[in-house]
């Protein structure tokens, strides 16, 4: 089972990076997610894949017809929150405020009920348990922001969990896919999206591609795009983090898409026997 999904936001919604942290600080920047969703759009066409984008409603504030697009194509749409604000930092009012005005945002465009979360930088921790409770109140069935492994912006390493599984929450299950991970050494580590997938061969993500029955996937826009711009004032790792790889990202996905079948977060949900997965409470999660 490999679940193919994207991250619509646009270049510049870098997490915990005080410059860009406020919508003000966004208008002024170009944008590039038009161009970048059109190339995603593009490929995936050419390799008859369907896969599920996590949009924040911000940008479908902006740009709905970026939106339309996605759905028009066949895709699925889940929501990223509005903002991308790491969920530790917020309130659980303040996170519930955002989760409704994506869906009021995304919904209203495509006509159809959303589902599906994943919380921007998978930031819902070990201290931020309580999403989990919000996402079920407001509609949520399936989340995808389980990272179990060490993350600067968010991730529960002590989960060892790396196949799909359910969460009790509040008396109700939480359909939950995890990312899943690989040994890098001593470490563990997400290959299937983001700096890893920017940095390493070829090659050698094939093998773990094939190697690993249950792959959860996770792309943006920013990944295939090695014209945009340089974001001021990171630090040399977090710039290297954010840019290492980029011009043969393309390549790499490309080559994936024509090796293996991917499904949506909704197909994967259908084609799972859930009462036999692994079911997980809420202080399981907790350090």
């Amino acid at each position: 089972m490999k679940i193919l999904t994207f991250d619509v936001e646009d270049w510049f919604h870098i997490l915990d990076h005080p410059a860009l942290a406020h919508e003000k600080a966004w208008s002024a920047m170009p944008s590039r997610v038009e161009e970048g969703i059109d190339r995603i759009l593009s490929m995936l066409s050419e390799a008859e894949q369907r896969a599920t984008f996590f949009c924040l409603g911000w940008v479908g504030e902006k740009y709905p017809a970026v939106i339309k697009r996605i759905d028009e194509a066949g895709h699925e749409i889940g929501t990223h929150s509005h903002r991308h604000s790491l969920v530790y930092d917020q309130t659980p009012e303040a996170f519930e405020a955002d989760l409704c005005q994506s869906l009021e945002v995304l919904q209203g465009i495509t006509g159809k009920k959303i589902t599906c979360y994943r919380a921007p930088g998978f930031s819902i921790t070990s201290k931020a348990l309580w999403a989990f409770e919000k996402l079920v109140e407001n509609g949520i069935d399936y989340d995808c922001s389980l990272f179990p492994a060490a993350r600067a912006h968010g991730g529960i390493s002590h989960l060892k969990i790396d196949m799909p599984m359910t969460l009790k929450v509040s008396g109700a299950q939480l359909k939950c896919f995890p990312l899943n991970t690989t040994r890098l050494g001593l470490n563990a580590v997400v290959y299937s999206g983001g700096g890893y997938f920017r940095l390493l061969p070829k090659a050698y993500l094939s093998y773990l591609f094939a190697k690993h029955p249950y792959v959860m996937t996770y792309f943006h826009p920013r990944d295939f795009d090695p014209e945009q711009p340089i974001i001021p004032g990171l630090s040399p790792l977090r710039r290297f983090k954010s840019y290492v790889g980029l011009s043969g990202a393309e390549t790499k996905l490309r080559a994936i898409l024509q090796q293996y079948d991917f499904m949506t977060v909704l197909d994967a949900a259908s084609a799972i026997d859930w009462a036999s997965v692994p079911e997980v409470g809420i202080s399981e999660l907790r350090l």
